[in-house]
């Protein structure tokens, strides 16, 4: 079957060794009782969770199986029509007495009419050759839309795992933010029986505090949901969101992937399934009128009739004789069709040259963005922060600027959190604009 070939092919055009996922076990504690669905904790680096999507989704899988359809399909284009075998008797006198011969009273020298005919269908006018075209074209069609819904799953797990990134480590942001303002609740509780603070502006930070823990527990839940989703991609019979992601968006934005700016998207997956599927369709139509054509069928025929015609042979040709029928009316829809198929490969063709000018934009902005608040924004609104704090401990500076510029920070931090994630996000929706299937590739 070829399902399994695709996966490997697959693996090979992605440079993965194996499409199992590494396994250990880590306590409850640390890994939030994550559990795969045999029961060991699943840790998953963006490359792991590609490589398992690729052995388990089920789009992909049925895909795999249209490439199946289409290879059995190749394989009936290239049968010839079976001959026909018919045997008939007539002329049986059923009066015993006059049945017989002088030769005997035995079965086959009785004077039975036994006559054994083979006939042979043959196709002419070049429709076989286009039947072939045709199966050739939708196995390249459906192995090209293969390697499509490859493109898609890897796009689609790497939203899936940075939206899953972005939600924890925005959780962790929000705690960081209020584990820092319970330490100054703790300074805050201390001034307050000094008299250097009022109840009222201790209150305001214990406000800020649980807020920020709410916000925590939301991010967390969005999680646990952006984690369903992907085990979802990955073909996870009961997902619970149990995955643990071994990747942070920083180190995802910074991990060298490679990219083709140069590339117009003339030769995308998608692209190459429909000019498979204009070619197909042009076969089609080429079929249709040859079957215009009525194809001769050819009978051999042995005929048994003793005693005065012991043993004859006998040779005839029949034709359909078109006078009614022309085949106008699937000719007619089988233009349609190719005039279909020829539109929607302009269309693909333009979406391709629009997905990739559209790509490029995002990228060159999210990467952008995301170095903007890594190398200038978010270091200073960290040294802000500390400053701003460590004044207000020492009484130089109001619980309103303290608080300004904790908010402030945590906002920073929650902003850069989401422009590393429009960044990963932005690579690989130009990787898969860019993505080039060679039709060589399809045509094995």
């Amino acid at each position: 079957m070829w399902k399994g070939n695709a996966i490997l092919i697959a693996l090979s055009l992605a440079g993965c060794p194996s499409a199992r996922a590494q396994t250990t076990t880590t306590s409850p504690a640390d890994a939030g009782n994550a559990a795969s669905a045999n029961g060991e904790i699943q840790q998953l680096s963006l490359a792991e969770a590609k490589r398992i999507a690729l052995g388990k989704n089920w789009d992909l899988l049925a895909a795999a199986a249209g490439v199946d359809a289409a290879t059995a399909q190749k394989i009936v284009a290239h049968e010839f029509p079976n001959p026909t075998l018919s045997v008939s008797s007539s002329a049986i006198n059923v009066d015993n007495r006059l049945s017989s011969t002088g030769a005997g009273n035995g079965l086959w020298d009785r004077s039975y009419d036994a006559i054994f005919t083979v006939n042979q269908l043959f196709e002419i006018g070049g429709k076989r050759r286009s039947r072939k075209a045709s199966a050739q074209a939708a196995f390249e069609e459906a192995k090209a839309e293969f390697f499509d819904a490859k493109r898609t799953l890897d796009l689609g797990v790497t939203r899936a795992y940075a939206s899953a990134a972005l939600a924890e480590e925005s959780a962790r942001v929000l705690r960081e933010s209020a584990g820092i303002l319970r330490e100054e609740t703790r300074i805050a509780e201390m001034r307050l029986k000094s008299g250097e603070i009022s109840s009222s502006d201790k209150s305001q930070i214990e406000i800020t505090t649980e807020r920020f823990e709410l916000d925590a527990r939301a991010a967390e839940s969005s999680a646990a949901r952006a984690r369903v989703a992907l085990e979802v991609l990955l073909g996870v019979p009961l997902p619970k969101g149990d995955v643990v992601l071994t990747e942070r968006l920083e180190a995802l934005v910074d991990s060298g992937a490679e990219l083709n700016p140069n590339s117009t998207g003339a030769w995308r997956p998608d692209v190459v399934a429909a000019d498979a599927a204009l070619r197909k369709a042009e076969a089609d139509l080429r079929l249709q009128k040859a079957n215009r054509i009525p194809d001769p069928t050819v009978l051999a025929e042995y005929e048994h009739q003793p005693p005065d015609r012991p043993n004859t042979v006998g040779f005839g040709v029949s034709i359909p004789f078109p006078l009614w029928n022309q085949n106008r009316g699937n000719i007619l829809a089988a233009n349609a069709a190719r005039e279909q198929a020829r539109l929607a490969l302009e269309k693909t063709k333009a979406q391709a040259s629009a997905d990739v000018a559209t790509a490029l934009l995002a990228y060159g902005d999210a990467v952008k963005r995301w170095q903007s608040f890594r190398d200038s924004i978010r270091p200073r609104s960290e040294q802000v922060r500390k400053t701003k704090a460590y004044a207000y401990e020492k009484g130089g500076a109001s619980l309103l600027d303290m608080l300004v510029a904790e908010r402030d920070d945590n906002d920073v931090r929650l902003a850069a959190i989401q422009a590393a994630s429009d960044a990963v996000i932005a690579i690989a929706v130009l990787q898969a604009a860019t993505l080039e299937t060679r039709p060589s590739e399809v045509k094995r």
